[in-house]
C-alpha cells in the first residue's frame, strides 16, 4: 500500500475545497449570531411601534398613529413623580459606588495581605447573590432603623449593588497600570491624595467611567429591592411598570419602554465609545 504522501498529488483541489468549507463556515457561524441576535432583540424591539398606537390595547395589527400615550406619560403625575425618583436615586447610588468601587480597586490592586481573594468574593457577593435575597436581607436590616421607607436605604443599597461592576472594571484597567508613576510622583514629594487625582484617576479614567455606566444601569432598571425598600414617596419607574403591569396594562407603558431602551442604547454607545478610546490609548 502506498504511503499518505504518495496519494496527496492525486488531489490538487484539496486546498480549494478547504477554502470553500471555511468561507461555508464562516457565513453559517455570522447567519447563526444574526439569527440569535434577532431571536433577542425582536421582543424588545416590537415594544417600538406599539408606543407610537392610538389602541387602548397592547396588540398587532396597529390600527392608526398617535402620540397620546407620550403626552400621558408626561402628563400623569404618578410617571412625572416616578422618573424624578428614579433620577434621585440613580445618580446618588452611582457616585457613592464609583467612590466605593474605584477607592477598593486601587487598594486591592496596590498590596497582597492574607485573605485577599476572599475579601475580593465579599465584595462582588452582590453581583452573584440572587437580589430577591438582597431584597428581603435589606428590608430585615432597615425595616428596624428606620430606612425602609426612605430615599437613603434605595441609595445605600443600589450603590452596594453597582460598586462591585465599578470595581471589577477599574480592576481590569489597573492591570496595564504602571505603578512606577505612583512611586515617581511619591518621591518627588507630591502628597498621595494630590497622586491619585494627579496621576492614578486620569489612567483609570475610562475604567472608573464605564464601571460608573453599569452602577447607573444597575440602580435605574432595579425593580425588586425597590419593591421591597420604597414606600409611597419613593416609586421609580421600574417599580411604577410593574404595578402598572400588574393592575392596568395600557400602551402608556411601551412608551415608557421605549425611552428606557434608547436611554440604554445611548449608554452603550458611551461604553463602546469608551472601549475604542481605551483601545486607541
Amino acid at each position: 500500500m502506498k504511503p499518505l504522501q504518495a496519494w496527496l498529488p492525486a488531489f490538487p483541489a484539496f486546498p480549494a475545497y478547504a477554502t470553500a468549507w471555511d468561507k461555508a463556515g464562516w457565513w453559517a457561524l455570522r447567519a447563526l449570531c444574526v439569527g440569535v441576535l434577532v431571536f433577542l432583540l425582536a421582543p424588545i424591539l416590537v415594544i417600538i411601534p406599539l408606543s407610537f398606537s392610538d389602541s387602548s390595547f397592547l396588540a398587532y395589527p396597529i390600527s392608526g398613529w398617535s402620540l397620546k400615550w407620550y403626552h400621558n406619560l408626561f402628563s400623569s403625575s404618578e410617571w412625572v413623580r416616578s422618573a424624578q425618583n428614579s433620577f434621585i436615586v440613580a445618580p446618588a447610588a452611582t457616585l457613592l459606588a464609583t467612590v466605593l468601587g474605584t477607592t477598593a480597586a486601587v487598594g486591592l490592586a496596590r498590596s497582597n495581605f492574607p485573605f485577599k481573594g476572599t475579601l475580593m468574593a465579599v465584595l462582588i457577593a452582590p453581583m452573584v447573590v440572587p437580589i430577591i435575597v438582597v431584597g428581603v436581607g435589606t428590608y430585615l436590616f432597615f425595616a428596624p432603623l428606620g430606612l425602609a421607607d426612605s430615599y437613603l436605604g434605595l441609595i445605600v443599597v443600589h450603590a452596594a449593588l453597582g460598586a462591585p461592576f465599578v470595581l471589577t472594571t477599574v480592576l481590569a484597567t489597573l492591570q496595564g497600570f504602571n505603578h512606577n508613576l505612583v512611586r515617581a510622583s511619591l518621591a518627588c514629594g507630591e502628597s498621595p491624595l494630590n497622586t491619585f487625582f494627579r496621576i492614578t484617576l486620569p489612567v483609570i479614567a475610562p475604567g472608573v467611567i464605564s464601571g460608573a455606566l453599569f452602577a447607573f444601569a444597575t440602580s435605574f432598571d432595579e425593580v425588586v429591592v425597590t419593591l421591597f425598600l420604597a414606600g409611597p414617596t419613593q416609586v421609580t419607574l421600574p417599580r411604577q411598570m410593574f404595578t402598572g403591569i400588574r393592575e392596568n396594562i395600557t400602551p402608556t407603558i411601551a412608551a415608557v419602554a421605549t425611552l428606557l431602551i434608547l436611554f440604554t442604547t445611548s449608554l452603550l454607545g458611551v461604553l463602546e465609545w469608551l472601549r475604542g478610546r481605551r483601545a486607541g490609548d
